[in-house]
């Protein structure tokens, strides 16, 4: 393994520290009830509506590099994940769970499609910025033939080293765990647009229709032979704890894997929570969304135990359509989305995935009666519903991360002035 994975005593002292406090933590009784709540959320039958920050858009004003005290690099970025752990129980008072355990993944290589597109970023001075990209398909369905599917590796070697270095500096304080994720979405066209280009893809529905259907087909089988190979590897792990699932949220449940799942076997897809979403397709119709999106993603998004579906993109437009996902669970109801029209949708059906719009916490002004207006109307929209608050994509809070926790407790008031107590 390279230099990054270095580790010297005093850095390993430093995280075996921070080990014990995340192991006091994770010990907490509050967490055992964070995961009941969770659970009967996701069996559709909540207590109370649930509340979630995330913390990776603000980290730097949360644990600035500065304040890190390891020397080595992989020390370090350790160190920052354990310190935003300790924050997060100390200052958010959400309902999270912090687990008293650390987790890897195995390491899987994989090739490209055959081309790439090259993007070119702002300057920025290293903070989130803007790119544009050069689009390597240029011409429908002609370019197709320079498409091949991925193919993958398991690279055991570094996958044992990395758990060895893991038992090594944190054995006997916290269990080393493999949770593997090896995607975020089966939503497809994000890869389209990155091959394409957004507005090529828009016209492409008008102008080479036969052709994006090929492209949209292609992507469907590449990552339905992914999927096959994840699955016949048995490099599966489950996604039934506090893993990250859908756009946001955990995935803590009891009715996954399936009852016919043997513990210790290899895991299926049918045993895990998946996601599809379509944000780069927010101005299609529903009609050509189905068309040319949708009809893609289904078989994918099905093969999983619990679907989820949407992110940022306004779903209420073409609820019709996704509602026609079999195994479907959970549904993200964006800033943008019609909260009154969704909440009529989705009843007690599905988990109410709320995304408030995060400009709230960050503008230069803290208006509280503004985000208390805010919460409110979904709170009251979605009485007696299975209702998340997911506060996510925070990208500043003005160097002022108390911004966070008071967010909670706003988000604690209104919901105990709409459901009492």
């Amino acid at each position: 393994m390279s230099e990054y994975y270095i580790v010297n005593q005093r850095d390993k002292a430093i995280l075996r520290e921070l080990a014990g406090r995340i192991a006091e933590i994770g010990s907490d009784p509050v967490m055992d009830e964070r995961r009941g709540l969770w659970k009967k959320l996701n069996a559709l039958d909540m207590e109370r509506p649930l509340i979630m920050v995330e913390t990776w858009g603000v980290i730097d004003e949360i644990i600035p590099l500065d304040t890190l005290t390891c020397e080595g690099q992989w020390a370090r970025d350790m160190e920052r994940g354990l310190r935003d752990k300790v924050f997060w129980y100390e200052h958010l008072h959400d309902d999270v769970v912090i687990e008293p355990r650390i987790t890897y993944g195995n390491c899987v290589r994989s090739t490209d499609l055959g081309v790439s597109d090259v993007k070119h970023y702002a300057d920025n001075a290293g903070a989130l910025s803007s790119y544009v990209w050069d689009a390597p398909l240029k011409d429908l369905p002609a370019d197709l033939d320079k498409l091949h599917f991925r193919e993958h590796t398991f690279d055991e070697a570094t996958t044992l080293k990395h758990g060895a270095l893991l038992e090594d500096v944190f054995g006997g304080i916290l269990p080393i765990v493999k949770r593997a994720a090896y995607w975020w979405s089966q939503g497809l066209t994000q890869t389209a647009v990155f091959l394409l280009g957004l507005e090529q893809l828009m016209l492409a529905m008008y102008d080479q229709p036969e052709g994006l259907h090929a492209l949209m087909a292609f992507l469907r089988d590449d990552q339905m032979r992914t999927l096959d190979w994840f699955e016949s590897s048995g490099l599966l792990t489950l996604n039934n704890e506090d893993d990250y699932v859908s756009s946001g949220s955990r995935g803590h449940t009891d009715l996954l894997p399936q009852s016919d799942y043997v513990p210790g076997s290899p895991v299926r897809l049918k045993d895990l929570w998946g996601l599809s979403e379509s944000q780069e397709t927010v101005g299609v119709s529903p009609e050509l969304f189905e068309e040319f999106v949708f009809q893609y993603q289904l078989p994918l998004i099905s093969r999983f135990g619990f679907a989820c579906y949407g992110c940022c993109e306004p779903v209420d437009s073409r609820w019709h359509v996704i509602k026609k996902i079999p195994n479907l669970r959970r549904v993200s109801i964006s800033p943008w989305a019609n909260v009154r029209k969704m909440a009529e949708n989705l009843g007690r059906d599905y988990v109410f995935s709320r995304k408030p719009n995060p400009a709230y916490v960050s503008t230069g002004k803290w208006d509280e009666d503004f985000i208390r207006a805010d919460l409110r109307e979904t709170i009251q929209a979605t009485k007696g519903a299975n209702v998340e608050l997911i506060l996510k994509d925070v990208h500043t809070v003005n160097h002022q991360p108390w911004r966070l926790g008071r967010w909670v407790e706003i988000a604690r008031e209104v919901i105990g002035e709409v459901y009492g107590g």
